[in-house]
C-alpha cells in the first residue's frame, strides 16, 4: 500500500492525503476494475508516442495534423502543452499546424531552453520550410520569458515571428481586469 500510495504522488496534482484516498479506493475496488485501470496505463505507454515533427502526442508518426495535405504546413503555432492544441482548435479558425513544446522556461524549477522540444522547429525554420511561427504561450512570467526566447531563437531564420493577443477576455467586465491585463489589452488593440 505504501509503494501504491508513493507512486500515486508522482502525478501532478496530487499529494500525501489525495494519494491515500485513490490508494484506498483502488483497494476497494473490484479486481476487474483495478486490472482495468493498470491495463489502460500500460496501452497508453505502449501505443502512444511523439510526433517526429512536432511533438503532439500521437499513436500515428507523423501526427494527423503534421500529415494533413489540408493544413497548412508553413504555418506553425507554438504551444507548451499538448493540451493546449485542442483549446486552438475548438475555434475551427486554425488551420495550421503545431508545435509542442513540453514546457516553459522557469529556471526556478530546473527547466531550461535545453528541456523544451525545440528542434526540429528550429530546423524547419533554419530549412525554409515555415512562412510563420504564432507564438502560443500563457501570459504568465514564464509563457512570456519562453515567447522572448523562441522569438530571440528563431529571429535570425527570417521567418515571420507573432505572438497570440492577451488582454479583457471575451463575457468579463473590465472593471476587475488587473493593470497587465489592461495594458496588454491597449496594446494589442485593432481598428474595427
Amino acid at each position: 500500500m505504501a509503494r501504491l500510495i508513493e507512486e500515486l504522488r508522482k502525478l501532478p496534482g496530487i499529494g500525501a492525503k489525495s494519494a491515500q484516498r485513490l490508494a484506498f479506493h483502488i483497494l476497494r475496488s473490484t479486481d476487474s476494475d483495478a486490472e482495468g485501470l493498470a491495463a489502460a496505463i500500460r496501452d497508453v505507454k505502449q501505443s502512444l508516442r511523439l510526433c517526429s515533427i512536432c511533438n503532439n502526442i500521437t499513436d500515428v508518426d507523423p501526427c494527423v495534423y503534421c500529415s494533413s495535405p489540408t493544413r497548412n504546413q508553413r504555418l506553425v503555432c507554438v504551444v507548451e502543452e499538448p493540451t493546449n492544441i485542442a483549446t486552438i482548435e475548438k475555434t475551427r479558425s486554425w488551420n495550421g499546424v503545431f508545435h509542442v513544446l513540453h514546457g516553459t522556461l522557469s529556471p526556478l524549477h530546473g527547466v531550461e531552453p535545453e528541456h523544451l522540444r525545440t528542434g526540429t522547429l528550429v530546423g524547419r525554420a533554419r530549412g525554409g520550410e515555415l512562412d510563420e511561427v504564432i507564438l502560443a504561450m500563457s501570459p504568465t512570467v514564464e509563457g512570456e520569458a519562453t515567447a522572448n526566447w523562441l522569438a530571440d531563437l528563431l529571429r535570425s531564420t527570417g521567418v515571420r515571428i507573432t505572438r497570440i493577443a492577451t488582454g479583457v477576455p471575451a463575457g468579463s467586465d473590465i472593471e476587475y481586469a488587473d493593470e497587465v491585463t489592461m495594458s496588454r489589452a491597449l496594446e494589442g488593440r485593432r481598428e474595427i
